[in-house]
């Protein structure tokens, strides 16, 4: 029997071998079909940027930025950064820079001077979009530095040029992005990801998520992010949908008022407290507490209409895992509450579930057009998951090994997440069998990154950071084994963990804020080396991290 989703869409369980239009394609058929509705709107003030912009504005400023850009002598095949947080510019910069065959490289605006000189040094990069505010954190020689605020060097302004952008030929098969997995010198992997693995993912959410150039977005997802980037950013410029991101909290209630939101993107961090919030004020009266047990979908229709005059459809939660009860109180609400799951590497999403799902948890079924499957099965029926199809990475940019260590010979990646699918194809997610720790906010922490910085502190021997659970959410820890003979040398051998405390703050401040130890307790000395392989490699599966493997 073929299945199908709760939107009663046939899913495919095979390999397809379709054609997909390129990112400036789809977004050319859209500017023909909806050229006066609004595409993307900033909820800053940034001088001398509009509010919001139509469809055809925003091809008209994509298209003089492009011939600007080609004067400036980037051609099919160039790395162009941009390090902002969403906004107009942002979406006319990436749409410039694609339209010439170029690939757009999205940095996280918060990352630490030697990380974003980093990057930019593996990915290439000739030239940099940023707010004048972030050069300081970019390398003074190297790539040309434009600035989106008109403040700085090279102002945005200054590349509206008039005329026709150069035809230049892409294929659905070109790069479109170059979108790094972490930030550390020795660890950073280049995700290289096609028009087609893009349009593929965004053609099969829309598949089972109907969505109409009626619909709204609201967003906290940044477009560093690919989540934000491809469901906040390239799904609407395909379907006509107006976006808009947020990174003001206190905020997103006027906003969502003011927009008319049906579709807000967020992380599970946020749905947790706004969950919390709201029981809160609901328990508070004998009359919300009644109504809370008699009639809850009426207490989630007021919630709607005080929200968004009653237009909001349903919130899409990703990048981390959501707490089932939280799901699960949304939805007998009658609030829809969309848990999807993917990667970097996958474009990003894999799957997701029905906005009103009964199955606390589950992240839904794959994809139409995407395979996924488990190996190395436990008597419980966890393994490792597996994906296959077109929305599949290219590959890591410059580094064949480590493409080969997760993409099989078959096309399967390899995405070393543990989970179990139930028999309606439901995937439910287990664990982590990589070493990435991911926080409640959404974003990734690779170990490698802290353990590179803190291992040049003299007083550190040997260094191991990990993920542990406290009170339900994941937080950075770090095992050190110090250099006695150092300290002791140095006077310090009575107070190492206090000194080691101070040298890692100072150290991580080469970090970004996410990356960063937050409290002395979160230091543990150890009194004996780590158990090591035959390679000196520690043996990380002796220590929990994150993954439920029990402490060694």
């Amino acid at each position: 029997m073929t299945p199908y989703n709760d939107w009663g869409v046939k899913l495919s369980r095979g390999r397809q071998l379709l054609s997909y239009l390129t990112i400036p394609e789809y977004f050319a058929r859209t500017v023909e079909r909806f050229p006066d509705r609004a595409a993307v709107g900033n909820t800053k003030d940034h001088p001398g940027e509009p509010d919001k912009i139509s469809f055809n504005e925003l091809d008209r400023l994509s298209a003089r930025l492009a011939v600007g850009l080609a004067k400036f002598g980037i051609k099919k095949g160039d790395r162009v950064a941009i390090m902002s947080r969403p906004r107009v510019r942002f979406a006319a910069a990436t749409l410039g820079i694609l339209r010439l065959g170029g690939w757009m490289v999205p940095l996280d605006p918060t990352l630490a001077k030697p990380e974003a000189e980093t990057l930019l040094e593996k990915s290439g990069a000739k030239m940099v979009f940023a707010p004048g505010e972030l050069f300081d954190r970019l390398p003074k020689d190297g790539p040309t530095l434009i600035d989106l605020d008109d403040r700085e060097r090279t102002p945005f302004s200054s590349l509206l040029q008039d005329g026709v952008p150069p035809a230049v030929e892409i294929s659905e098969d070109d790069i479109a992005l170059l979108v790094y997995t972490s930030g550390t010198t020795g660890n950073s992997k280049g995700v290289l990801l096609s028009h087609r693995n893009i349009t593929a993912d965004v053609e099969a959410c829309i598949a089972v998520m109907p969505i109409t150039e009626q619909d709204v977005f609201l967003t906290i997802a940044p477009w560093h992010h690919i989540l934000g980037l491809t469901v906040s950013l390239f799904l609407p410029l395909y379907t006509g949908a107006f976006t808009l991101y947020t990174d003001e909290y206190r905020a997103i209630s006027k906003f969502l008022a003011k927009y008319g939101v049906t579709v807000f993107i967020g992380v599970p961090k946020l749905y947790h407290a706004m969950y919390e919030k709201l029981m809160n004020q609901v328990r508070t009266g004998l009359l919300g507490r009644v109504m809370l047990a008699l009639a809850p979908k009426l207490v989630g229709n007021k919630v709607k209409e005080s929200l968004t005059g009653g237009k909001l459809r349903f919130f899409v939660s990703g990048s981390a895992p959501l707490d089932p009860k939280v799901s699960r109180g949304f939805r007998r609400l009658g609030i829809g509450l969309l848990e999807g799951y993917g990667l970097t590497e996958t474009s990003p999403v894999v799957s997701f579930c029905d906005p009103f799902s009964p199955k606390g948890g589950s992240v839904g079924r794959p994809l139409p057009g995407i395979e996924v499957k488990l190996i190395n099965t436990r008597p419980d029926g966890v393994g490792e998951l597996l994906v296959r199809g077109p929305t599949v990475m290219q590959g890591y940019y410059q580094n064949e090994a480590a493409t080969r260590e997760v993409i099989d010979p078959d096309g399967w990646f390899h995405t070393g997440d543990l989970a179990f699918i139930d028999d309606d194809g439901e995937i439910f997610l287990k664990g982590r069998a990589k070493n990435v720790i991911v926080l409640e906010s959404g974003k990734n922490v690779y170990p490698e990154e802290i353990e590179w910085e803190l291992s040049r502190i003299p007083y550190v021997e040997e260094v191991l950071v990990r993920g542990e659970e406290e009170q339900g959410h994941e937080v950075v820890k770090v095992i050190i084994y110090p250099n006695r003979a150092r300290l002791e040398a140095d006077g310090h051998l009575e107070d190492a963990h206090e000194v080691i405390w101070q040298e890692i703050k100072r150290r991580q401040l080469r970090l970004a804020p996410h990356k960063r130890i937050r409290r002395k307790s979160d230091v543990i000395l150890v009194d004996t080396p780590f158990p090591k392989t035959s390679t000196m490699d520690i043996k990380r599966h002796l220590y929990r991290g994150g993954n439920g493997i029990p402490d060694a």
